[in-house]
């Protein structure tokens, strides 16, 4: 594709997500899928303009209303194009040129636009700090209150991309096996600083067509996520219930942690999120993990039977997901399921339903990918106050064997901006 068509096909796109009512990794994920004679470079071309712009979308958003322009998908990307590659006449031209399958040349508002934009730079200190930082309105006044005078580092340390960690898989290898392995292919990568299984990718390389991806060698997954797989404290031979398994991410590291001994039930409301984790396992070599969706009533059933059975139990909790805004921009401006209000009610009714699931002595884990305290520590606190059988473990009881401990406190809070991970949270709770 030429230049100009890949730029009218990320206008189209970013039109589709604007419009849609389902995750823009979905959007994007569908529209390529219906159009397989676009290239992978051109995908990759087309694909990261528009996550571009999307990172950028209360700054653009500002500057068009500063100009007078409509907002619309083309006047975003002619804006995000203008302040991240400073084109000259020619460069511009050659993009909207018009003709079938390039987008249509500029009117004289957008070359004024273009004008405009050139003289400036996307960042400017006129903007508000909530514009400035990518801020949503509805979440200002919860993270304005939990990072204070931190607040606009933190919230610009959620705009950039995400890098890519890697968790060891210590059922088939080592970590310092699967870097040299890595190394081979001519991946580099990095120990995490927190994590003992963990590595991180140094650029964007294509983990599919490594050695070590392909054997199952390894599994991409945040620093944060392999720490709340840690701190379980699972050991082999144990009973564990992952209770959220979706996928089955963490439900892999808990089965390498297990040594492939003992029993893991992973259960899940979607069947069909659920089954995406078995290939995962048998290319990981897993065989000590069983599913149970909670779609079936003989699953149903099952759980109302295992009062007191379980060593540990882990509830991967749904959340509002305000972690992950650097792996999911569209996050931080629209809702595609339940508010925050419902989401916590439901966070409340799973704990309350695993909660005497957990055997006397045994761990509850409880885990978000959230910032807000609604969703954390005063989930949390709620908790204890309906359970006066459970007690918080300290996370230096759970981190402290040889392990680094990211932050102080009870809890694992881990954030980008001092952590180089997503935004997680974790309380390990014990049963008396």
């Amino acid at each position: 594709m030429k230049h100009a068509a890949r730029f009218e096909t990320a206008i189209d796109l970013l039109a589709r997500i604007t419009m849609g009512k389902i995750p823009m990794d979905n959007v994007i994920r569908d529209f390529m899928a219906a159009r397989r004679f676009i290239g992978s470079k051109d995908r990759t071309a087309i694909v990261e303009r528009v996550y571009r712009a999307m990172r950028a979308q209360a700054r653009l958003g500002w500057w068009l209303q500063k100009a007078g322009m409509a907002d619309t998908s083309r006047a975003r990307l002619l804006a995000d194009f203008v302040f991240q590659e400073s084109p000259d006449k020619e460069k511009t031209d050659e993009i909207f040129c018009g003709g079938k399958y390039g987008p249509a040349p500029l009117s004289e508002e957008e070359q004024n636009l273009v004008e405009m934009l050139l003289k400036e730079a996307l960042n400017t200190q006129e903007m508000p700090v909530d514009i400035l930082c990518e801020c949503p309105e509805w979440a200002s006044d919860k993270l304005h209150e939990l990072f204070g005078d931190d607040f606009k580092d933190q919230l610009s340390s959620m705009i950039d991309p995400a890098q890519l960690d890697l968790r060891v898989n210590t059922l088939k290898a080592t970590r310092d096996e699967v870097k040299t392995s890595l190394e081979a292919d001519g991946i580099k990568t990095l120990v995490t600083e927190y994590s003992p299984i963990g590595l991180r990718a140094i650029g964007k390389p294509f983990m599919s067509d490594s050695k070590a991806f392909k054997k199952g060698l390894v599994e991409i997954q945040d620093e944060g996520s392999q720490l709340i797989s840690l701190i379980s404290g699972v050991k082999p031979g144990m009973r564990v219930l992952d209770f959220c398994a979706g996928g089955g991410g963490k439900t892999l590291a808990l089965a390498a942690m297990m040594q492939n001994k003992g029993n893991v039930v992973a259960m899940d409301n979607n069947t069909r999120r659920l089954e995406k984790g078995r290939p995962r396992y048998k290319k990981a070599g897993v065989h000590n993990v069983e599913l149970r969706s909670l779609e079936e009533e003989q699953n149903r059933k099952w759980l109302r039977r295992q009062k007191g059975t379980m060593d540990v139990v882990l509830v991967d909790a749904p959340c509002s997901s305000s972690g992950t805004w650097r792996r999911n921009p569209d996050l931080r401006w629209k809702w595609y399921g339940p508010e925050l209000d419902e989401i916590i009610q439901m966070q409340c009714d799973i704990l309350d339903k695993v909660a005497d699931k957990v055997k006397a002595g045994g761990r509850l884990v409880y885990a978000t990918c959230s910032l807000f305290k609604e969703e954390n520590e005063n989930q949390i606190a709620a908790f204890l106050s309906r359970h006066p059988d459970y007690q918080v473990v300290p996370l230096a009881q759970l981190l402290g064997f040889g392990t680094k401990i990211p932050c102080e406190g009870d809890f694992l809070r881990l954030n980008p901006k001092d952590h180089q991970t997503d935004g997680f949270f974790a309380a390990a709770l014990q049963r008396q």
